[in-house]
């Protein structure tokens, strides 16, 4: 070790910072987590996408979490204590993270924020998200043709369009699937809160449901499915583990690719504020392994389903498709564009029970 290599290591030893060896210090890399890193769902994913970081740049990064992160002011001051810390990148990983993120942002112009599945940008803000509806029309596929009751039941967490829009993809096409298929829809106003969510698939089930899906963090819907004996689909990660029979598949976020990427965009001064909106096509949204409990002629029309859009062949949101009050919203053969998307708040014509405001 030479001596300027050596100084910067005692340098770093002194300060408590880590050094690399060429004296560099390592990019300090930031999430803040809505959910405990635990949760088997949201925020499990993200935090292997922070691993991946970890294992693919090594000693060039440092990086820092903080865990179970409340909504509004609480994800503002630890923000700004983690920019405060020397953060060069900070992934604020939830919707309500959004205004504290520009916020903070605004406070602190050389650190880049990366902010998951808002819409506000600035110029050291970006944004990005899956289009997680992509998943869900393959899930309603396999739920229209697996129920026995013919409803199908769906947890949702707030009534943002990103969940608004699952619900409808998976609607259309487990109806498409099966003409008399219901779906009842219980909000519960939170992403993690297990007991909440255990309870809604309980009064779903209890209602004659015989698949649950949800877009809650926990996997205790899906404990309460097996408990039941009824189908259910894992949510952000697989989830397999906790319920492999009914359980058929899943939904998988695949952040990993994402956060090395826009890492290294930092490192190579190419950062700068974007828009990401990415689905199964590029591999942020997969379909988890569909089990052995769906009939191998649904599985194969599933996986047809998710290739065709992978592939651009077919568009989840293809008319004709008419909106909850029967007022037309896509005609023969018409797509939605994604800035309907983006901002989507009604239900699709044939889901009972109105969008909370």
């Amino acid at each position: 070790m030479n001596k300027r290599t050596l100084l910067a290591a005692l340098m770093a030893a002194t300060l408590g910072m880590p050094a690399m060896a060429d004296g560099h210090e390592p990019l300090k890399v930031g999430f803040i987590y809505v959910g405990p890193i635990g949760d088997g769902g949201w925020t499990f994913e993200h935090h292997q996408g922070l691993l991946a970081v970890e294992e693919h740049f090594g000693d060039k990064v440092e990086t820092v979490f903080q865990e179970s992160v409340p909504e509004g002011a609480d994800s503002e001051r630890a923000m700004t204590q983690m920019a405060l810390q020397g953060a060069d990148i900070i992934f604020t990983t939830s919707f309500g993270f959004m205004d504290p993120t520009i916020n903070v942002a605004g406070k602190f112009p050389d650190v880049k924020f990366e902010h998951a599945t808002g819409y506000k940008r600035a110029d050291n803000v970006s944004t990005y998200s899956a289009r997680f509806y992509e998943g869900r029309a393959v899930q309603g596929h396999i739920a229209g043709k697996m129920t026995k009751t013919g409803k199908i039941g769906y947890i949702a967490s707030f009534p943002i369009p990103e969940v608004i829009r699952g619900i409808n993809a998976a609607y259309i096409h487990a109806k498409k699937a099966n003409p008399a298929v219901e779906m009842n829809v219980i909000w519960v106003y939170t992403w993690f809160d297990p007991a909440k969510e255990a309870d809604a698939a309980k009064a779903l089930i209890d209602n004659g449901v015989d698949v649950v899906l949800q877009h809650t963090d926990s996997t205790a819907p899906q404990a309460a499915a097996a408990e039941a004996g009824v189908i259910s689909f894992g949510q952000a990660s697989d989830m397999i583990e906790y319920a492999p029979l009914p359980r058929v598949s899943s939904i998988i976020d695949n952040w990993a690719p994402y956060y090395i990427q826009r890492v290294q965009a930092v490192m190579d001064g190419t950062w700068v504020s974007t828009d990401t909106w990415d689905g199964i096509a590029p591999g942020m949204v997969e379909i988890g392994e569909i089990t052995d409990a769906v009939p191998s002629d649904v599985k194969a029309e599933a996986e047809a389903l998710r290739d065709a859009i992978a592939s651009g062949e077919y568009h989840t949101f293809t008319g004709p498709l008419n909106k909850q009050d029967g007022s037309v919203w896509l005609a023969e053969g018409e797509t939605a564009d994604d800035g309907t998307l983006a901002g989507m708040g009604f239900y699709v014509e044939g889901i009972t029970g109105d969008i909370p405001n």
